[in-house]
């Protein structure tokens, strides 16, 4: 028996546990994955579909950069309902980032159908706020990786 299974056995994490746990994590990530796949082709199907693109890839490191909060009011300040224009792929991120925090199984913010996503995410607790933005965070990395995928060529601004 290798070491870390000894000293887990010993700490009463048996293999049922671990494999419940394990088996959970798995299933937050397939959920996740399986939604980013989903904005992806929506993003895919949009006029400025390089421009969705373009701006599924800033934005984790916009978050990295200057928080949450503020980024989210940048992507809210860019957005436009006009689908031929590039404000358009910025709504489409807005809602989506908001549609998957409301799915989100592990229900870190309380987040409604009517609810501004820049109001409840300025209202949060230090802790709160941190594991939303991390969520946010690997919510991107899915999307980025299908947007890479589904989306040919880069912006014409870039």
């Amino acid at each position: 028996m290798r070491r870390l299974e000894k000293v887990l056995l010993e700490q009463g994490f048996g293999g049922k546990v671990m494999a419940n746990s394990i088996s959970t994590i798995k299933g937050l990530e397939q959920g996740r994955a399986k939604f980013a796949y989903d904005c992806a082709v929506a993003g895919s199907k949009i006029k400025k579909d390089k421009e969705y693109k373009s701006y599924v890839k800033k934005i984790p490191m916009l978050i990295k950069t200057n928080g949450l909060g503020e980024t989210f009011a940048f992507v809210s300040s860019k957005k436009d309902s006009n689908e031929n224009k590039a404000g358009y792929a910025y709504q489409l991120i807005y809602i989506q980032t908001a549609k998957w925090l409301m799915k989100d199984e592990k229900k870190l913010i309380n987040l409604n159908e009517n609810d501004d996503l820049i109001d409840k995410i300025i209202s949060l607790d230090s802790i709160p706020y941190r594991a939303v933005t991390i969520e946010t965070i690997a919510f991107f990395s899915w999307l980025t990786r299908f947007s890479d995928g589904l989306i040919k060529g880069e912006a014409d601004n870039e």
